[in-house]
């Protein structure tokens, strides 16, 4: 164990003599101070191999240090945002030498060792905003100072942190499995049949595992911590912690938790009675519920609004550390009324459907004046969905559509068009599907009838990659992002990938490239280059391209992977 926090060695000060060199780490030692709780009392350490809850005021950075001894040792640092993207970066500084250049011979004081290292401008290795759960992993991090820094801009928040030198060994987050998606199976009026694959850690490690669901109607989450901030303060409690594995709560309010809500009176293990005199004062419930099943992966969502759009999110929990890792959530509109088996569609208006496996969802396009043409943007968003469209009763239309695909279709005075949407057998399908007579004042944008982005092999360089996409006679916006992969990335993750209608606001700010308009009244020139640089020698990464309309509806082409050069 090599992690050491700087408020240890400051409280070690007292105990030593008048003056000393950092201490060397002494296991046992270590595992009785960060038990006990005035020891380490609002302390700024990171504890090797166990996860720890904070809190940030808006504005104020929050530091935190620990001491790697040896180089060449494995490092990983992970930080969790709850309720508010954060801004984090991690740093190194050499660690100071043993002794002073007095002639004593006598080694430096802690204070003025301390002073060295925190003045002394260090190295930045990584840097990060946004509100999903990032990493910083090294195979072979040198010795030193490493100081992690981190703000909120937005709103106080609380966040966890959790590093590690012995990540082979520690495994602390649950593993998903191949595909973790969460699949809708069934869909009533008020009930929706969750499902998703077995985690692996149960299988193959033999830890124990339980999952939590989570339902809102606003949107999906990227962290079990994100979702119990929603709750409050009360629901999102920490769970019992296990010996040698989590910290005694001493003192919530340093947890993140808000001292209004959490009084001498409350138990760790279960709520005690208020004092007599006492006011409680009751909390808005919140539109959010949390229900943890165990282990069973199949559960039904019961007492739901009809004809509502909800949010599912599972998460799996390591029971022993009461650490968690998302699966990829998912939405789903509850059915209405059983008369309402067509939708209207409305000219112009992009319209969200959901359509349960092998399942089939009718809607109806009547427009209100004359027209010449009629124009169906339909973008599937997870698997294939079978598409036909009728006219008066007359099939003009029957394709398999996957991603994003654009259908013109002749007019007819007073026509009126059915459309026909059937799920294939693998699962639920989740769509935007747009109808209009006047595709120039859409707000769903204009698509070229090729989406692919084309890299160009001979301009690549070990550290930019040039590629090239399609445009439109319209003017669009396109901005590119860029994100680090494995080399073995390959389609079949891409599949696995969040929701494919999800926009550009999900991407983290950090993975963006820029952003450009462009267009060409000549088809054949309505195609841009752009260089992406500031990539590393060897690397693989994913391109993704988004182009937003009018309405500020995006659609991503195809994503493309590319992989620099390892010498140039």
């Amino acid at each position: 164990m090599v992690l050491l926090g700087w408020s240890v060695l400051w409280l070690l000060l007292p105990l030593g003599s008048r003056a000393q060199k950092l201490p060397t780490r002494d296991e046992e030692l270590f595992q009785m101070q960060i038990r006990d709780k005035a020891f380490f009392h609002d302390s700024s350490v990171i504890p090797d191999g166990a996860e720890i809850s904070s809190y940030l005021f808006r504005d104020t950075p929050k530091r935190y240090f620990f001491v790697v001894e040896e180089d060449n040792t494995p490092l990983s640092v992970t930080v969790t945002p709850c309720d508010a993207p954060l801004e984090w970066r991690l740093g190194l500084q050499e660690l100071p030498e043993d002794s002073s250049g007095d002639s004593s011979g006598d080694p430096e004081p802690l204070e003025q060792q301390r002073q060295q290292m925190t003045h002394e401008e260090g190295t930045e290795l990584f840097s990060y905003k946004g509100n999903a759960v990032e990493s910083f992993a090294s195979s072979s991090s040198p010795a030193g100072l490493y100081q992690l820094e981190l703000l909120s801009t937005e709103k106080d928040t609380h966040f966890k942190v959790y590093a590690t030198t012995t990540p082979e060994s520690d495994q602390p987050y649950p593993e998903l499995p191949y595909d973790p998606r969460v699949d809708v199976t069934s869909l009533g009026r008020t009930t929706v049949t969750l499902a998703w694959k077995p985690s692996p850690t149960a299988s193959l490690l033999n830890q124990p595992i339980q999952y939590c669901v989570v339902i809102n109607k606003e949107h999906n989450f990227k962290s079990l911590c994100a979702a119990e901030a929603k709750l409050g303060a009360d629901d999102a409690f920490m769970m019992v912690p296990k010996p040698g594995l989590d910290f005694s709560p001493f003192d919530f309010a340093h947890f993140g938790f808000p001292p209004d809500h959490l009084g001498k009176e409350r138990s760790f293990l279960a709520k005690a009675s208020p004092k007599l005199g006492r006011p409680v004062h009751p909390r808005p419930k919140a539109d959010i519920q949390k229900v943890c099943i165990g282990s069973k992966n199949i559960f039904t969502v019961s007492d739901l609004k009809p004809d509502t759009q909800h949010y599912f999110d599972v998460f799996v929990v390591n029971t022993n550390t009461n650490m968690s890792t998302a699966y990829v959530g998912t939405f789903a509109r509850t059915k209405g009324e059983a008369k309402q088996k067509t939708l209207e569609l409305k000219d112009g208006k992009v319209t969200d459907v959901f359509v349960k496996r092998k399942g089939a969802k009718f809607l109806r396009f009547a427009p209100v004046s004359s027209h010449q043409k009629v124009t169906f943007f339909i973008h599937s968003c997870l698997d294939a969905v079978q598409v036909q469209v009728r006219r008066d009763g007359k099939l003009l239309l029957s394709q398999n559509v996957e991603g994003i695909r654009q259908f013109q279709l002749r007019g007819k005075p007073k026509a009126k068009y059915l459309v026909r949407l059937k799920g294939n057998k693998k699962g639920a399908s989740v769509l935007k599907i747009l109808a209009t007579t006047r595709p120039g004042k859409q707000s769903f944008p204009s698509l070229p009838e090729d989406t692919r982005i084309k890299a160009f092999d001979r301009l690549r360089t070990c550290s930019s990659a040039t590629v090239a996409w399609l445009g439109t006679q319209e003017r669009n916006k396109f901005c590119i992002y860029r994100k680090e992969v494995d080399d073995n990335y390959s389609e079949d993750q891409k599949k696995r990938e969040q929701n494919q209608c999800l926009g550009p606001d999900t991407r983290p700010k950090s993975e963006k490239v820029l952003c450009k308009h462009f267009h060409s009244q000549n088809l054949q020139k309505a195609v841009t280059t752009e260089t992406v640089g500031g990539l590393q020698p060897g690397k693989s990464y994913l391109l993704d391209v988004y182009v937003i309309g009018h309405g500020g509806h995006s659609v991503k082409y195809q994503s493309k992977v590319v992989k620099t050069r390892k010498l140039c």
